[in-house]
């Protein structure tokens, strides 16, 4: 059974890649009075919170510099993102995607997830990673090209594993980063390294930072998590009975199981405090319980 819902993995529109590199198509998508824009600075954008959270969009100007495809929608709207700076405009604040990605519609999750991942990779990628020119961007956004040598740089995504950790008695694992306040608790996760699977990645960064041999681990589901360049791969995985906890000290301080009722009773009396609906971890926890939890840090 995969995950239900996942706030940034929720993006609805056509991403239209066969047109990124037909110059003419993309203008005429940018000319066209019925497209909009999402300006983004520094992961964030501007969004109405009268009453649903909102992104605010505006129409195309001729003086905006950048601009990346997002997509079209299903009445054909285009939609593009420009980087900042963010205009005023009253009824409406910056918000970013922890804190609002989760309260966004589906479109506008989408086009924010989409919007802060390029926005992100344009920023530090703008010269040529091979001779060290300045690069252009082409694609409509999604590459950079070298004018001196014609190498192509497209985005890059940091593959992790993130993982709820259970034992024979389905118990869970919640564990704490020594940079967490202290009564943050998450599952553990951790990025994928150079010619590892995604599974010898799960059993790898468990027994680093607790201690713990797993064995059956099956996947669940995925996000982008674009703070700043993530693909967060979510996993389920069995510790062999036996063993003890030995939190590493560097990246988990300290580690506790937990059954169902005692989930519920520390999280309902605010000992402890679960990540945000916006993560996948919220959402492996929740699918472990079988139904919504109290307390969290963050959205």
């Amino acid at each position: 059974m995969e995950l239900d819902w996942l706030a940034l993995a929720r993006g609805t529109l056509d991403r239209v890649a066969e047109h990124r590199r037909d110059d003419a198509w993309v203008a005429a998508a940018w000319a066209d009075r019925r497209t909009r824009v999402l300006i983004v600075e520094e992961g964030r954008a501007l969004v109405r919170v009268e009453d649903m959270p909102a992104l605010v969009l505006v129409p195309p100007s001729p003086d905006m510099g950048d601009r990346y495809l997002l997509g079209v929608d299903g009445d054909g709207v285009a939609y593009f993102a420009v980087p900042g700076p963010l205009p005023v405009i009253e009824g409406a604040e910056a918000g970013d995607l922890r804190r609002v990605g989760a309260l966004l519609g589906d479109l506008d999750s989408g086009l924010l997830t989409h919007a802060v991942a390029l926005a992100n990779w344009h920023a530090v990628n703008g010269f040529c990673a091979r001779c060290g020119s300045p690069t252009v961007i082409v694609a409509a956004g999604h590459v950079r090209r070298c004018p001196v040598d014609g190498t192509e740089h497209f985005p890059r995504l940091d593959p992790a594993v993130i993982m709820l950790v259970r034992d024979g008695e389905d118990r869970i694992l919640l564990a704490r980063s020594p940079l967490w306040p202290e009564r943050m608790r998450s599952i553990l996760a951790g990025f994928v390294e150079p010619g590892e699977s995604l599974e010898q990645a799960v059993a790898r960064e468990v027994l680093e930072e607790v201690g713990l041999v797993v064995g059956e681990t099956r996947y669940l589901g995925s996000q982008p998590w674009p703070l700043p360049q993530s693909l967060m791969l979510g996993f389920f995985c069995l510790a062999a009975d036996g063993q003890d906890l030995k939190p590493d000290q560097e990246e988990i301080v300290d580690a506790e199981w937990y059954t169902r009722e005692e989930l519920l009773a520390a999280a309902g009396a605010y000992e402890i405090l679960l990540p945000g609906k916006v993560s996948i971890a919220r959402q492996l926890i929740e699918h472990w319980y079988g139904g919504p939890l109290p307390g969290a840090w963050g959205l």
